[in-house]
């Protein structure tokens, strides 16, 4: 199979959603009326009155990235569709919860869940949606070994985010300053544990040794730090009309991502004004104003003549090769091999 992904990963997506939809929209409806409004809101399916909207929702990555790796070992892609649903759940609960400690307004080109229905109700909904999750895993084939998967992968997960929010306090340069290693951890955390779950769970429900679920769980993981990576640059660089989100978000929210902490650790003339700029911009930009755009822009442009794009985006390429070769080394299933190495350079040539 040809590896052009923007010809073979809409059809792959299309797919996995058509089988694993009808499943997790039972699943949402079985929440409390409320809380299941909530979640249809969350995944796109309706608008903030619940008036449904046809078509909508995200692209699924997770949940296909389960059934990639069932067919891959030579399971059938039903029998992937519990443990497809619960990692979709597990994605959804984790964005609401995200977008709350984040203080983020908007995802996706609307209000986030807690924006719109307030904090508490979205705590409760993205609460029920991990729980749903747990208890359909656990009612699955192979349900037991499931459910260690991803309860080991929603503490790694949680580590990570915690990690992020502490990164954010610690200093730009000097010896609190955040590392590319200590990036790296927190990233396969927050990101590329659930990933690392998803295609652990594909080959799990597929019957694979469990020699190929702990190589499966590498490659996701592999696939989940380019991912973050490419989120990070989206995060700096992004077009609003595509991420749905405000221009240079992460840089005024202070986080520490790749790009930045790379351009930060190489001795250049660039990195040190960018260190002056973003500890001036700490008081400064909150406010808002031009004066804070400006410097905004001043410090995109520093991180690239610094060297921290063009460092991120190695990065991210290189966790993507990783994983196209694992892939194409333990899926007994050419086909699905395919699919799982396009659907690898997908993720480092999208745009949302």
């Amino acid at each position: 199979m040809s590896l052009d992904a923007s010809a073979i990963v809409p059809n792959s997506l299309a797919r996995c959603r058509a089988l694993v939809g009808p499943a997790l929209r039972d699943a949402v409806h079985s929440l409390h009326p409320w809380q299941a409004r909530i979640a249809g809101y969350a995944f796109g399916w309706s608008d903030a009155d619940g008036e449904s909207r046809e078509g909508a929702g995200g692209k699924g990555l997770r949940p296909a990235l389960v059934v990639l790796c069932a067919e891959g070992v030579g399971a059938r892609a039903e029998s992937a569709i519990p443990a497809a649903v619960a990692v979709e759940l597990v994605h959804a609960f984790s964005l609401i919860h995200d977008d709350i400690i984040d203080g983020d307004e908007r995802r996706r080109h609307r209000d986030t869940v807690w924006k719109t229905y307030g904090v508490g109700p979205a705590l409760l909904a993205g609460d029920g949606l991990l729980a749903l999750a747990m208890r359909g895993l656990a009612a699955a084939p192979h349900g037991q070994q499931a459910v260690r998967h991803l309860s080991a992968a929603l503490l790694e997960l949680v580590y990570g985010q915690t990690d992020d929010v502490i990164f954010e306090g610690r200093d730009w340069t000097g010896g609190r300053a955040v590392t590319v290693e200590e990036y790296a951890r927190m990233a396969g955390g927050k990101t590329g544990s659930l990933l690392a779950c998803a295609a652990a769970l594909g080959g799990t429900v597929g019957g694979a040794p469990s020699a190929v679920v702990d190589r499966l769980s590498e490659m996701g993981r592999q696939l989940g730090l380019a991912l973050q990576i490419v989120d990070d640059l989206l995060g700096v660089w992004g077009d609003p009309a595509v991420t749905g989100k405000p221009t240079f978000s992460d840089l005024r929210q202070g986080k520490k991502t790749l790009p930045v902490v790379a351009a930060l650790a190489g001795d250049s003339a660039a990195g040190r004004r960018l260190a002056e700029l973003l500890a001036a911009g700490d008081d400064r930009w909150p406010l808002g104003g031009e004066a804070a755009e400006e410097s905004l822009w001043r410090a995109a442009s520093l991180i690239e003549e610094a060297g921290g794009r063009e460092f991120a985006e190695r990065r991210a390429g290189e966790h993507v090769e990783r994983a196209m070769d694992i892939a194409g080394k333990v899926l007994v299933d050419a086909e699905a091999a395919g699919e799982l190495q396009a659907f690898a350079r997908y993720l480092i040539h999208r745009t949302v």
